[in-house]
C-alpha cells in the first residue's frame, strides 16, 4: 500500500519520503517568526532605460507604471533560522507595473528573474511561491576604499559587476503602524512575478501560468542602516558556450540602454517573513 498525503503538510518534489521542511514547514510543521533574522544586506543600483526594451518583458496582464527604471539588488543574508543557521545570497533585477487582471488590480516591481547561490530557496521559491528564481555564484561583497563591488558569475564566467559609493547616510525613521489589509478598492501592491510551469510532454504548454504577489507589509523587518549614494552596474555579453542556459537573460540585460543612473543604495537589516502571505492574482 502507498503513502497518502497529509492535507495539512507542505510537500516538495521527491513526496515519497513525507513533508519536507523549508521557509514555511519546520520540523514538525512548526512556523518560522522571522523576528531576529535573517541579517540581510542589501545593494541596490538603479537606472533609467527605455520603455519599449522593458515591454519586451512583461508579462499578460501587466502594463509599465511611470518612469522605466531597472533596480539591480544584491541581497546577502545571514543567520537564517529555517537553515539552522546558515545564509545564501540573491541577485535580482526588477521594475515598476501594474497588474490588471480579471478580479485584482497590483501595483509594484515585477522581479524578472532572482538568481541565488544555494538549491533549497530556489526550490522552494518556484514551486511554492512563483518567483523566477535561478542560480548563479554570488560571493559576499568586497568593500575597499568606500566603495562596494558585487560580482556574479557561473561555472567560471563572470556576467555581472555592480559597484556602489555610500555617500550619504540615511536617517532611521521610527516604525510605522502595520498597513491595514487593502479594501476591494484599493489596489494590491508588492513585488510582482509571473508563475509557469511546463506541462510534461507538451513543452510550449503551460501547466500553470499566472501573476502572483508578494504583498508589501514585512512588519519583523528592522532597518539598522541606510546609506545611499552613486553606482554603476554592467551586465557582460555572453556566449551560448558561456552560459549555455542563461546566456538570452544576461544578454537582455547587457542591452538595455543607460539613459541615466539613478542612485544606489546600501541597506542593512534584521527580521522579515516567511512569505507565507504570498497570493495568486486572477
Amino acid at each position: 500500500m502507498g503513502y497518502k498525503l497529509d492535507p495539512n503538510a507542505m510537500y516538495r518534489m521527491p513526496i515519497h519520503f513525507g513533508p519536507r521542511t523549508g521557509p514555511r514547514y519546520g520540523p514538525d510543521g512548526r512556523k518560522f517568526e522571522c523576528k531576529d533574522n535573517p541579517k540581510s544586506t542589501s545593494v541596490t543600483v538603479s537606472f533609467l532605460t527605455n520603455s519599449e526594451q522593458l515591454e519586451a518583458f512583461l508579462p499578460p496582464g501587466f502594463s509599465l507604471n511611470g518612469e522605466p527604471v531597472v533596480s539591480v539588488s544584491g541581497g546577502y543574508m545571514k543567520e537564517i533560522e529555517w537553515l539552522a543557521g546558515r545564509g545564501y545570497n540573491t541577485l535580482g533585477v526588477s521594475f515598476p507595473v501594474v497588474f490588471n487582471g480579471e478580479v485584482d488590480r497590483a501595483t509594484g516591481s515585477l522581479l524578472t528573474v532572482l538568481w541565488e547561490n544555494l538549491t533549497d530557496p530556489i526550490l522552494t521559491g518556484r514551486e511554492e511561491l512563483g518567483f523566477s528564481k535561478i542560480y548563479c555564484a554570488l560571493p559576499d561583497p568586497l568593500t575597499f576604499n568606500g566603495e562596494t563591488h558585487c560580482t556574479a558569475s557561473w561555472m567560471g564566467f563572470k556576467f555581472m559587476d555592480m559597484h556602489v559609493r555610500a555617500t550619504e547616510q540615511v536617517p532611521i525613521q521610527p516604525a510605522s503602524p502595520s498597513a491595514q489589509p487593502p479594501s476591494g478598492e484599493q489596489p494590491l501592491t508588492g513585488t510582482l512575478h509571473y508563475k509557469y510551469m511546463p506541462r510534461t510532454g507538451e513543452w510550449g504548454t503551460a501547466d500553470i501560468a499566472y501573476a502572483v504577489l508578494t504583498p508589501a507589509s514585512s512588519p519583523n523587518r528592522v532597518v539598522q542602516e541606510h546609506w545611499r549614494g552613486e553606482g554603476t552596474v554592467e551586465f557582460h555579453k555572453a556566449r551560448w558556450e558561456d552560459l549555455p542556459t542563461q546566456y538570452n537573460i544576461v544578454n537582455a540585460f547587457h542591452e538595455l540602454e543607460v539613459k541615466e543612473w539613478r542612485g544606489a543604495s546600501i541597506v542593512k537589516s534584521v527580521g522579515g517573513k516567511d512569505l507565507s502571505d504570498q497570493r495568486i492574482l486572477r
